[in-house]
């Protein structure tokens, strides 16, 4: 059967970051569709396998392993599995992003 899923179903308020995890859904992918204001990001964690970001909207600072990054729409950034990392949201607007996690349910260590 074909099923389409809305992207909305997936966040717990309307306007911020879904989270689809694919594992119920039979896929070996999930993810974050991030949209984060000023200032915004997760704590330092690391995962089991690499992630890769696509920046949508908005401007981003990476931080991977002590070193720092500016991304905005249509940068791409992988970082490696059991790399410490994290991202801050720098522009004044949304920032929003796909965190693609090659994995069929999201592994997260927090290190804050």
């Amino acid at each position: 059967m074909l099923e389409i899923l809305k992207l909305a179903d997936f966040m717990p308020r309307p306007g911020t970051t879904a989270t689809f995890e694919g594992e119920p859904y039979g896929a070996g992918v999930s993810f974050f569709a991030t949209n984060n204001g000023a200032g915004e990001g997760p704590p330092l964690h690391w995962h089991p396998y690499a992630e890769t970001w696509l920046v949508i909207e908005g401007t981003v600072r990476f931080h991977q392993a002590g070193e720092e990054a500016d991304a905005g729409p249509g940068d791409i950034y992988t970082v490696p599995p059991e790399t410490p990392h994290k991202f801050t949201v720098t522009g004044e607007g949304r920032t929003r992003m796909m965190c693609l996690h090659p994995s069929p349910r999201i592994i997260q260590h927090n290190l804050e």
